[in-house]
């Protein structure tokens, strides 16, 4: 379902010079002994980029989902990138999250960094949700112009593509843009406020019992702590 959406962003991804990184062994794939469902995971290294992530799982007609997080360099105070796509085939249903997840609330700061996916959650409407996420905060890393849906499959053949691409460039220009200004939060500062990031969604990521579901609970601790969100072992 979005193998599409996985080789734009990898396709992207090495445009910008990233290196595949190894993943601790026996997380980078991983075949469910119960259904017929795969999972495979990339970690890269990309020029102003500390970390990326990639994860692809593969449920056949039950579950498709693409999940990815980029977190920049401890020098850049921008945002982080969240993608989150859940395609559930048998009920035709789509949860999709595509945000700049801030690392503060600040009004400068939201200023300094939203003003392109502002534009992006006024020009697609379908992705403009007021209904709220269940397991998260909104107000604590993640922004007011997420692009949010829980949608079918209009929403995924004909407004999630182009704002997929939308939302790639939109980061891209923020992270170019970012990366010759002044961060106005310390080095230091940035590494506490990623690290907490990692904590804080390793305890609500929904995503957990879904994994655990599928693949054991000892795989999927180890999945959320070493891979996922590797702060939060810490």
């Amino acid at each position: 379902m979005f193998d599409p959406f996985l080789e734009e962003l990898q396709t992207a991804i090495k445009a910008r010079g990233g290196i595949s990184v190894e993943i601790p062994a026996g997380l980078e794939r991983n075949q469910s002994q119960k259904r017929t469902s795969t999972i495979q995971s990339w970690l890269w290294k990309v020029p102003g980029f500390r970390r990326w992530r990639v994860t692809r799982l593969d449920a056949g007609e039950s579950l498709q989902v693409l999940n990815s997080v980029a977190y920049p360099d401890y020098s850049l105070d921008h945002p982080l990138m969240g993608i989150d796509l859940l395609w559930f085939g048998a009920r035709q249903k789509l949860v999709a999250v595509l945000d700049f997840q801030p690392l503060v609330q600040d009004k400068d700061y939201l200023d300094r960094h939203f003003d392109g996916l502002k534009d992006l959650s006024a020009r697609f409407p379908d992705l403009n949700s007021e209904e709220t996420m269940r397991s998260f905060d909104p107000n604590q890393y993640f922004s007011s112009w997420l692009l949010f849906c829980r949608g079918g499959s209009e929403q995924a053949e004909t407004s999630l593509p182009p704002a997929f691409s939308s939302f790639l460039k939109a980061y891209w220009d923020l992270h170019d843009e970012a990366s010759t200004a002044s961060s106005s939060i310390s080095p230091e500062d940035v590494q506490k406020l990623q690290e907490n990031y990692d904590v804080y969604s390793a305890d609500r990521d929904p995503a957990h019992g879904l994994f655990t579901s599928h693949f054991g609970k000892d795989w999927s601790d180890r999945f959320l702590h070493e891979f996922l969100f590797p702060a939060s072992a810490r």
